[in-house]
């Protein structure tokens, strides 16, 4: 089932305007390019969402935020649900400070989303459970031990919200609040490059984009998609090899997976 999500964005090409983080912007671009979608970025407010009623997905992410891009988020936001497209909420760092944590609240009141995707410092942020966030990366650790708790947390967001919710970690977990996958794909060295999250969650867009009555199953497969591309580059590294050789094979792994692999090769269970 998961190898046809894939197929459906071969097939359809989706073209995703990402408004994102300016370090991971190029990666963004290109992992979508990989997948057989296609990118366009535009962040002025004075066109944000005239590029969005041209796509078929938005990303919204917070990783370079400053005044000036919340309004064009908004403006794309509300056009994406006028338009009938899916919205992905990437709220990087949103606990870090008061700034991202009232934009990530406007948005989420000005914005129907299809799916959240985060780690769990931002999605507990979010939540208003609290959290330790350290700059962009996650201070509450998702592993098997923090399972349930995080099932939990995650299925209130997604039924408070309606939004599909998708919290990466050592373990991944993608929930409509009705039912879980937990996800066992990827390999560690994926955080030693900056941006396989904001690449994720434009690679979600993507997938939901591609098959806009399936967003529960959709993040779900981008989820896999990504964490087996991660384990692929992995696989491939030369001992000489760092992790900006890294970087590069994880597109490749993206430009090269089939659904067939996908289908295969995708670790999870359904709760």
């Amino acid at each position: 089932m998961l190898g046809s999500l894939l197929q459906a964005v071969r097939q359809t090409h989706p073209l995703i305007h990402c408004i994102t983080n300016y370090v991971t912007i190029n990666d963004c671009a290109n992992i979508l390019l990989a997948a057989g979608a296609s990118p366009i970025m535009a962040d002025a407010p004075e066109e944000a969402a005239a590029v969005t009623a041209r796509s078929q997905g938005l990303t919204l992410n917070l990783g370079t935020l400053h005044a000036e891009r919340i309004p064009a988020m908004l403006a794309s936001g509300r056009q994406a649900n006028a338009s009938g497209i899916p919205a992905v909420l990437d709220p990087v760092g949103a606990g870090v400070s008061a700034f991202r944590a009232g934009a990530a609240r406007q948005l989420l009141e000005a914005v129907q989303f299809a799916v959240i995707r985060g780690n769990l410092s931002e999605i507990r942020a979010l939540a208003d459970a609290g959290s330790h966030a350290c700059g962009v990366d996650a201070g509450d650790s998702l592993t098997p031990q923090t399972l349930d708790a995080c099932l939990e947390l995650a299925g209130q967001l997604s039924r408070r919200t309606g939004a599909v919710v998708a919290v990466t970690g050592e373990t991944d977990l993608v929930t409509d609040g009705e039912t879980a996958y937990c996800i066992h794909n990827g390999h560690p060295m994926m955080r030693s490059v900056t941006g396989t999250g904001c690449q994720l969650s434009c690679l979600t867009a993507a997938f939901v984009a591609a098959s806009p009555g399936q967003p529960l199953q959709a993040a779900a497969a981008a989820v896999c998609a990504m964490g087996l591309c991660g384990e692929t580059a992995y696989a491939r590294l030369s001992p000489a090899d760092g992790n900006a050789a890294y970087r590069d094979k994880i597109l490749d792994a993206v430009y090269r997976l089939t659904p067939a692999q996908l289908e295969e090769g995708a670790r999870y269970e359904l709760r």
